[in-house]
């Protein structure tokens, strides 16, 4: 009989461990088994069916920038809104993409990390707030996007599959890749869906500022 995992812990490491408990613990987890001494501690939390490991030691690790390190759904956005409000957390509401169409924010946690945090339920549209304003991120996905529409290279609609599977009827504005290769056109909501939650993919710019060029303009200064 094959082994199956059972269930899979996140690991955080962070400078804090009260801190962060106090962060997470807006989104439901709470306190758990705590362990460690001196220059290793470990907190275990627990919200619902999920859990989390919380980290520290010392000398504290070199934080890494992460475009994202967890993503948590959640049952009410807008309690997690009240939550953040309450406890001076700030945030950006990022609009109702296709993975969730009841709302979706960006925050940090104490130790800079980037967590995003989604409601799968929907809302309807009379009951939405506005996006906080755009992104460096996003505008440059459009400006791409405009780069693309100029030459006119883009296919006539987007190649990534909608949250239900089915055929997705926007135009294509955007080529996306990633560090194995793989490519695909992307209308620009489901484009900005794929860099949040793929972090090694990459608008495939197509403005002669590849590899190619730049290699050809080495040899040729050699």
């Amino acid at each position: 009989m094959q082994n199956r995992v059972e269930a899979a812990v996140p690991v955080l490491y962070v400078r804090d461990v009260a801190s962060a408990q106090a962060f997470y613990g807006l989104f439901g987890y709470e306190h758990m088994q705590a362990g460690g001494d001196g220059d290793a501690r470990w907190s275990y939390l627990k919200g619902g069916r999920h859990t989390v490991l919380l980290a520290c030691v010392q000398p504290p690790l070199i934080p890494v920038e992460l475009p994202l390190l967890i993503y948590l759904y959640v049952t009410d956005l807008g309690d997690v809104r009240e939550q953040l409000d309450a406890a001076g957390h700030g945030y950006e509401l990022t609009g109702y993409p296709d993975h969730a169409p009841g709302g979706e924010l960006r925050t940090h946690d104490p130790d800079g990390n980037v967590v995003l945090v989604g409601q799968r339920t929907t809302v309807a549209a009379d009951a939405r707030t506005a996006p906080s304003a755009p992104e460096a991120r996003f505008s440059l996905i459009k400006q791409a996007a405009e780069a693309i529409s100029r030459r006119g290279g883009a296919p006539a609609t987007c190649q990534v599959p909608t949250a239900d599977s089915s055929h997705c009827p926007r135009p294509a504005e955007i080529k996306l890749a990633d560090t194995w290769g793989a490519t695909i056109w992307a209308c620009l909501p489901h484009a900005d869906e794929a860099l949040i939650n793929a972090p090694a993919a990459f608008i495939a710019s197509e403005d002669a500022q590849g590899l190619g060029p730049w290699l050809s303009h080495r040899g040729a200064t050699a």
